[in-house]
């Protein structure tokens, strides 16, 4: 077996005397469809803020690609190839569909330029920045819609949008954190269609709260349970675990 894309060991986030990330000890494969999941409260969000730099943790380490990135802070996992999109839609709407997604795929790169530098520098130069930003635009849909103001864009569009500025930065890896919310259910299979269509070649890591599409679309699924991994396996496995049914289900608080 290939060693693990990321990986935690032990990985705890206490805040005051509340553990809300309790020994979480995760390995998730390369080009695996990972989903996260439990009742609110479990520890889900909190779990993608560690593996993504946006909290440290209190104890514990965290490893991508190899690395010990554990230290290391948002904008540098992403350049490594770690990428994550919000619950909440996570966009510029001050800028042009097109900027939202040249932004992105600029942030991402890492030649040696100071950031006062690297912003300074007349965006039309970079011709591969802006080649890549056309080719994620195309792949994505908007590329017809790249001159209007992300303000203007639907819900769907605006989550369509999001996974684009995802793609921009070249992920090895996606965190996809409730990607469907607010969806109908014509958003949501189109969304699914669209993570399906451009990210497939990624490994994912998807926290859903609908359990019906978390069960169709992963590989493997790990539940959290007041901080702690309560259960982990296949679909199938998941769903025959009278643990996680009665997390969910047989009154336990969250």
């Amino acid at each position: 077996m290939n060693d693990p894309i990321l990986s935690t060991e032990n990985l705890t986030k206490k805040f005051g005397s509340l553990v809300a990330v309790d020994d979480v000890n995760l390995d998730i494969e390369r080009g695996e469809f990972r989903s996260l999941i439990g009742p609110n409260g479990a520890g889900k969000t909190t779990t993608f803020n560690l593996l993504t730099g946006a909290m440290r943790p209190s104890n514990g380490s965290v490893r991508f690609d190899g690395e010990d990135v554990t230290t290391l802070a948002p904008h540098q996992r992403v350049r490594r190839g770690l990428a994550r999109s919000f619950q909440i839609t996570n966009v510029f709407n001050g800028l042009t569909v097109r900027e939202n997604v040249r932004l992105a795929a600029q942030a991402a790169r890492d030649d040696g330029f100071t950031p006062s530098e690297e912003y300074l520098n007349d965006a039309q130069a970079f011709d591969d920045v802006n080649e890549h930003t056309e080719r994620v635009l195309d792949r994505s849909g908007l590329l017809g819609r790249g001159g209007e103001m992300a303000d203007v864009l639907a819900y769907g569009d605006k989550r369509r949008l999001e996974i684009a500025i995802v793609l921009a930065t070249d992920p090895e890896m996606v965190l996809l954190d409730e990607p469907t919310a607010g969806m109908s259910a014509e958003e949501t299979r189109a969304t699914m269609d669209l993570i399906d269509d451009v990210l497939s070649d990624r490994t994912l890591l998807l926290i859903e709260h609908d359990i019906d599409l978390v069960m169709r679309v992963s590989d493997r699924i790990t539940v959290l349970h007041r901080g702690s991994i309560l259960a982990e396996g296949s679909p199938d496995e998941i769903a025959d675990n009278d643990d996680v049914r009665e997390a969910y289900f047989g009154g336990v608080e969250a």
